[in-house]
């Protein structure tokens, strides 16, 4: 299966910053115990590897890696919806290899 990175970003559909302002901090608590199999760390104080707050050109946002649905399907429909039911954008990540970036000439 083919897996993305997806981000969900704190801009309503009216164009206003969505609110409560630590929304991306509680979601990702909330999300916290879905981890992979193996990782030691500790969702009382760590988020989880596939649901973590990110700011970007100042909005906060969640990035939301899809190898969440491999562990359980439910996980993902849960933050999907937040989105959807909060009128939040989500967009796909757009990856690049480090070979494929060319510099500008000085």
């Amino acid at each position: 299966m083919n897996h993305k990175k997806l981000f969900i970003q704190g801009i309503t559909t009216s164009g206003k910053p969505f609110r409560p302002s630590d929304w991306a901090e509680r979601l990702c608590g909330v999300m916290a115990t879905f981890r992979p199999p193996g990782d030691a760390g500790d969702p009382r104080f760590t988020y989880s590897p596939y649901v973590r707050p990110v700011i970007v050109a100042k909005v906060k946002c969640v990035v939301i890696d899809t190898r969440l649905r491999d562990l359980d399907p439910r996980a993902l429909d849960f933050v999907m919806n937040f989105a959807k039911d909060n009128g939040l954008s989500i967009e796909e990540a757009c990856e690049f290899q480090p070979d494929s970036i060319t510099r500008p000439q000085s």
